[in-house]
């Protein structure tokens, strides 16, 4: 049985576009203070925090070439895919920010977002 496994850009990254500056993803900020918040919950999913440069392998090698965004959690099996999953193969995984939020809450107990 898989587990759901959460990829996200490591916070403090360099774009070469803006040189001399760290950043971090909007997008996956959200999720890592909920990660953050309860370690205990966040040990039941398998987490990944990859660079910002493309080709991300980490990235490639779970979905493809195409699907390289962040952040992307990657369904696993021991429940059932949500009907809005993405579908590559047999890989069902969800890119929206929001969305992922919302099913760390429903998948595995975390606090919804108000």
């Amino acid at each position: 049985m898989s587990r759901d496994r959460l990829i996200l850009l490591a916070p403090g990254f360099i774009d070469p576009k803006h040189a001399g500056e760290t950043f971090v993803c909007p997008h996956g900020l959200p999720i890592e203070g909920l990660l953050a918040a309860d370690p205990e919950r966040a040990a039941g999913l398998d987490v990944e925090r990859v660079g910002f440069a493309r080709p991300r392998p980490a990235v490639i090698a779970a979905l493809d070439v195409d699907h390289q965004g962040l952040p992307v959690l990657i369904l696993g099996d021991a429940k059932p895919a949500p009907a809005d999953a993405k579908v590559l193969g047999n890989t069902h995984f969800v890119t929206d920010s929001r969305r992922i939020l919302d099913l760390l809450a429903e998948r595995h107990g975390f606090p919804r977002v108000h």
